[in-house]
């Protein structure tokens, strides 16, 4: 009796003995191969859908592999023989037709099934039977994860396009996707590692859209209504082509085919495009798209033009049919497996072995089939098999196909458009092998010019707030002091809000290139109380309930771990501010402040170095600078130090002196302005010091500090060691002072920490009585605080960035208060200032005394260099001494003295018996006369002694009497 599970079983038989009986006059015609060797048939089975398009093209580039392959190879001694089952784009059929090819017709591999469910449980079996397993349609990521050393896969991994996707969206600066794929395996296996690879390009992927392989128009529609109230526009749609141009198709009847949309479609639905038929392609207009590239060969074009002669012959009702990739990966499949036969062939028994024998002949018992003897042979033969493939290189690796290269196509018109690649190792190029070697792309200027849809020309932005969105919701803080920032008046409305931080945000959504609906919302308790610190506020755009918060809200780093802020529009660091006092010297010392220790010593330096250096070179030539020692010694410190106030009265007459003076009188002149000046500012500037400058010094005495309630900044105190029974809260600027004039001591604070604008606002009232000491902590300054990944953060800092440079607001400061980035430091002039003035003054003098040494020593060369007069070098150099101590009488300025005494007036003595001349007197009336002494006398330039009996001055006359014996040699 028949059972009814028997059924089936029965009609797959039937179905299989016919096939046999239909091609068994081909099979016994092919015995012997060209050269006489006898031909070795080996089984292999095909899983297709040959119901549709798609299976019916796999299934003739297969029949065309074959013929080509051994119509090439006419004395390989193995043939393929398939077996063909048709598996109705059902899973369960697909199983069963695999399960009898392995029991029943016992085959060496299996070359199908289309589709990643049914290949799934398909490999399962295969790995079991030791039979290899070869898709060249199922891409699911997901298979991978089985691991089966007997599953390979000749075609692209979908997982392999998701970087391409990733390098478009960066390349475009869109910061979310929205994934629209159909929710079987086929769709599903992709989105973790497209989901991966968004997020290393810092987009962000909101909302998951997953259509069922059924759906209907309704439920499509009804989904991408949905889509179109959130602010995302950039979608992937990952599914096939059937149902991709339903969903196209809707999308454009409701207008989401327009301006400010994107779609990308994945291989699975771009490799199809050629057999698109108008409608679909017009509904498709802007879309960019994935296909797997093959390099144009002649191989590939002759197999074309054979193939679409044979499909049209053979399927006269599908017109026009255009030839996709997985037909190319089915011929290079068929390909590599007849290889790999034929490598193995010889030396191989194509047979099973039974592991588990049962008596029970049903045809799907799982426990029955046998084990494949060839099968390991024959993976390590297609692991190792490399050829040239009308799809390209041939290689696989862990059973998959190896591709790095995808082209980026533009729908527009009545087909695609091709407008770049991207390779693994470049990224996106124009031409493929036209971008930089060594760097990899991601700019979007490194594809050709693209439509978009709606028949845009400029890239989308990749979201907008819809039209029918909702109201974005603003949690905004209630505070009770520094309300300067944020404002919020009860009962509550939009327009009891207000402060800096209000006006600020509101100048942003103004500048924005298009408009945007909210509401604030107090974070507070009914009681108009605040309902917590401003990271509970952060927290609560986190948590979904406030679409933003906008105040006085610091960037932070812990609060950048749940939101994503804005760029600052203020700046910020954390200062202390303490009470000052007044600081001016009083002492009789003070005078010395305006200059600094250094400077003054140099001063000092100076001025007796260039006193040393003007007696040098004035000491033999000027009698202002000769005389006994210590008048020497006084006159060249006079000389030098009168400079100060220019009140030197004596003449230098050397040229090298003159040099020296000039200069050092330029570099006095320079320091007494410097030091007026200084001196001036030390009286009349108001000099204010703080009181405490070091936190250490709090630290250290234990001192309360002071900060504003609910501030970040008690964390950091604490970090820096300060203990609680330190800390004093308060609210407002007045409680600030209030706490200040206590003083620590007494239940007040020595000091209080804070942001710069809070401390701002504090110094406009009382700058006259505290100060701002340099920041202890850095912080990032004033944002607006969005949920992760919020599109509105990049083009609310771009507006914010406008509306600050454009200076549309600013906050009010006090510029009559002090600096706040004053560190209290010297107001002395140092050394630093000056050294390129002593520099020069130095290398002038000393350069002036060296050129006089060289030339005092040239004159006295005789003198030094006589060892034959004075042998000892001592004596010698003590003679040079001698010498520059002396009068040089050659000096113009003495020759000009002994001109005017040899010009003085010649009168004879009245008592004398001898008449005077008429030229025995001369009046001489020169300043730089010389006073002679009764008896004293003198050397004349020709050596004579002239001796002088008296001399008689009268007002500035002098009159000089010779004596008797010089009027006689006179006479004579």
């Amino acid at each position: 009796m028949m059972r009814k599970n028997d059924i089936p079983a029965i009609v797959v038989f039937s179905v299989s003995l016919l096939f046999l009986l239909c091609n068994f006059p081909s099979m016994s015609l092919a015995q012997k191969s060209s050269n006489g060797g006898k031909i070795i048939g080996v089984k292999v089975g095909v899983i297709l859908n040959l119901e549709t398009d798609f299976g019916k093209m796999g299934l003739s580039c297969i029949n065309m592999a074959l013929s080509d392959f051994y119509t090439s190879n006419p004395g390989f001694t193995t043939r393929l023989r398939l077996h063909t089952r048709n598996s109705k784009s059902d899973v369960v059929e697909a199983a069963a037709s695999a399960l009898d090819l392995i029991k029943n017709v016992k085959v060496e591999a299996i070359l199908g099934p289309e589709t990643s469910m049914q290949t799934h449980f398909v490999i399962e079996l295969g790995d079991k039977a030791q039979v290899p397993i070869i898709t060249f349609s199922a891409k699911s990521p997901s298979l991978t994860s089985l691991r089966s050393p007997y599953f390979f896969r000749v075609a692209a991994n979908d997982s392999s396009q998701v970087e391409a996707i990733a390098a478009v969206v960066k390349a475009f600066g869109w910061r979310e996707v929205v994934p629209i794929y159909v929710g079987n395996e086929y769709g599903e296996g992709i989105i973790p590692y497209l989901t991966d690879a968004l997020q290393d390009v810092d987009a962000q992927v909101p909302y998951r859209s997953v259509i069922p392989p059924t759906a209907t128009d309704d439920h499509i529609s009804a989904e991408l209504y949905k889509l179109m109230t959130m602010q995302t526009r950039v979608f992937v749609l990952h599914m096939l082509p059937d149902l991709a141009y339903r969903i196209f198709a809707m999308a454009e009847k409701i207008g989401m085919m327009g301006n400010g949309y994107v779609w990308i479609m994945t291989d699975g639905v771009a490799d199809f495009l050629g057999s698109a038929n108008s409608t679909v392609l017009h509904s498709m207009q802007g879309v960019l798209g994935l296909k797997t590239h093959v390099p144009k060969t002649n191989k590939l074009q002759n197999f074309t033009a054979r193939w679409k002669t044979k499909f049209q012959r053979e399927n006269p009702t599908i017109v026009n049919p255009p030839m996709v990739t997985f037909g190319l990966w089915a011929y290079d499949a068929v390909f590599g497996l007849a290889k790999a036969v034929e490598e193995i062939g010889k030396a191989s028994n194509f047979s099973f072995k039974m592991v588990n024998v049962s008596s029970d002949n049903n045809s799907t018992d799982l426990g029955s089939f046998g084990v494949s003897r060839t099968g390991p042979e024959l993976v390590q033969a297609l692991s190792k098999m490399r050829f040239k493939g009308l799809s390209g290189e041939f290689k696989l690796v862990n059973g998959q196909l190896q591709t790095s290269t995808f082209e980026i196509i533009n729908v527009n018109g009545s087909g695609e458009r091709k407008v770049g690649f991207w390779t693994l190792e470049n990224g996106l190029e124009r031409t493929l092998g036209s971008g930089d070697k060594t760097k990899y792309s991601a700019l979007n200027t490194s594809l050709a010019p693209i439509i978009w849809p709606g028949d845009s020309t400029s890239a989308p932005k990749g979201w907008q707030i819809p039209a029918n969105g909702k109201t974005l919701r603003i949690g905004v803080p209630v505070k009770d002091g520094f309300k300067e920032f944020v404002n919020v008046s009860f009962p509550f409305s939009n327009d009891t809000v207000s402060g800096y931080s209000i006006d600020v945000f509101e100048a942003v959504l103004g500048a924005l290139p298009y408009s945007v609906s909210f509401e604030y919302v107090p974070f507070a308790y009914a009681n108009g109380s605040s309902a917590g610190t401003y990271n509970d506020l952060v927290y609560q755009v986190f948590d979904g309930k406030m679409d933003a918060a906008v105040g006085d809200i610091t960037i932070r780093a812990n609060r950048s771990l749940y939101v994503d802020f804005t760029m600052p529009y203020t700046e910020s660091s954390v200062y202390m501010i303490v009470p000052i006092k007044d600081d001016r010297s009083d002492n009789a010392w003070a005078f010395l402040k305006p200059l600094t220790w250094d400077l003054w010593v140099t001063c000092g330096c100076f001025f007796i170095f260039v006193g040393f250096v003007v007696w040098v070179l004035e000491h033999r030539i000027n009698e202002d600078f000769r005389g006994p020692p210590y008048h020497q010694i006084g006159t060249s410190f006079w000389y030098s130090f009168s400079t100060m106030v220019f009140a030197h009265k004596e003449s230098v007459v050397s040229n090298l002196a003159r040099l020296v003076v000039i200069i050092w009188c330029f570099v006095v002149l320079i320091l007494t302005q410097s030091y007026t000046a200084s001196w001036t500012s030390l009286l009349t500037v108001q000099q204010l010091q703080p009181t405490i400058t070091d936190v250490n010094q709090l630290l250290k005495n234990k001192e309360k500090v002071g900060f504003q309630r609910r501030s970040f900044i008690e964390g950091i105190l604490k970090q820096m060691g300060f203990e609680d029974h330190q800390f004093v809260i308060y609210d407002t600027p007045e409680e600030l002072y209030q706490l200040f004039i206590n003083g620590s001591k007494n239940n007040g604070i020595a000091a209080a920490f804070d942001e710069t604008p809070y401390m701002k606002l504090f110094m406009e009232k009382y700058c006259s009585k505290f100060t701002m000491v340099e920041p202890t902590f850095k912080a990032d300054g004033f944002a607006f605080a969005f949920p992760k990944g919020s599109p509105l953060v990049q083009d609310i800092s771009r507006a914010i960035l406008e509306v600050t440079e454009g200076k549309k607001m600013w906050f009010k400061k006090d510029t009559n208060c002090v600096d706040p980035n004053n560190k209290f430091s010297s107001n002395s002039l140092g050394l630093e200032s000056f050294w390129g003035l002593f520099l020069i003054a130095g290398v002038a003098s000393s350069l002036a005394l060296v050129i006089y040494a060289v030339m005092f020593l040239y004159e006295q060369r005789n003198l030094l260099m006589n060892a034959d007069a004075e042998p000892s070098v001592w004596r010698r150099i003590a003679a040079i001494f001698r010498t520059f101590d002396e009068k040089d009488l050659s000096s113009h300025t003495f020759r000009k003295n002994e001109v005017g005494e040899r010009s003085v007036i010649d009168l004879s003595s009245p008592n004398t018996n001898c008449p005077p001349s008429p030229s025995g007197f001369s009046v001489h009336t020169n300043s730089s006369f010389v006073f002679r002494e009764p008896g004293s006398s003198s050397p004349d330039p020709n050596g004579t002694q002239t001796t002088y009996q008296e001399t008689v001055v009268v007002s500035a006359v002098e009159v000089t009497y010779p004596n008797q014996d010089s009027r006689e040699n006179h006479n004579s």
